[in-house]
């Protein structure tokens, strides 16, 4: 944040942290080949030792996977949805925002959803690789199996066909799907126990109202200095 109050891109390295309020990016290669094909900016709520919380608002413009003929990939068939060619495309985040939190190291992030209203709608656990941080943002690896977990404390697994059917289609190999099943274990010992993040209370947060939505930079798929030598 700059000293008149205007809030930022990211400009940290790896070992920093962001000040509430920088615009960072959140990004996912995709499975199995080198390129991003999800960006997110997003708003940085707190940035330390034990979490990474940003904020992704209604109506950024984010890039995410489409079919080379432009079909959604979630309106594919599964037995082809990992196969057929794709490409990436600009959209906008619809609908509520998002809350994502990141605990340092760990193969999974919290995202909380609302429905219209700030009426509290679910966490989601998104399985992935430990974040990479660098100097504008994070990225990770999409693991395709996800947890839901209800305001009640109940639970249930989510994805399971999308996760079988990438391990069929060689995107995934048996050591590193086992790895993820073991992530998901432990993830759901974690709502067993109501650790954190759920017991953190970030149901009741809220944005700043002054946050402007950040922008989508034109090099949002940039390689990082740390990882172009």
């Amino acid at each position: 944040m700059t000293d008149d109050g205007a809030m930022t891109r990211g400009a940290a390295g790896p070992a920093t942290r962001w000040a509430p309020g920088t615009h960072i990016l959140w990004r996912y290669r995709e499975n199995g080949g080198p390129r991003f094909h999800i960006a997110r900016p997003v708003t940085v709520v707190r940035d330390d030792a034990e979490v990474l919380a940003v904020w992704l608002a209604p109506g950024t413009d984010c890039v995410k996977p489409v079919l080379t003929d432009g079909t959604a990939v979630h309106q594919e068939p599964l037995e082809s949805r990992y196969t057929k060619p794709r490409t990436v495309q600009r959209d906008r985040w619809f609908g509520t925002g998002v809350l994502k939190l990141a605990q340092p190291g760990r193969p999974w992030s919290v995202w909380l959803f609302w429905d219209p209203g700030w009426r509290f709608k679910n966490w989601y656990v998104n399985l992935e690789q430990p974040l990479s941080r660098w100097a504008g943002g994070v990225d990770s690896e999409d693991h395709f199996l996800d947890i839901s977990v209800h305001p009640d404390r109940s639970w249930h697994w989510r994805d399971e066909d999308e996760f079988a059917q990438a391990q069929r289609d060689g995107l995934m190999d048996a050591g590193t799907a086992g790895r993820v099943r073991a992530a998901g274990r432990d993830a759901v010992e974690v709502v067993r126990a109501w650790g954190a993040p759920f017991s953190d209370g970030w149901q009741h947060w809220r944005p700043d109202p002054a946050w402007a939505v950040p922008s989508l930079p034109e090099d949002w798929d940039r390689t990082p200095a740390h990882l172009s030598s």
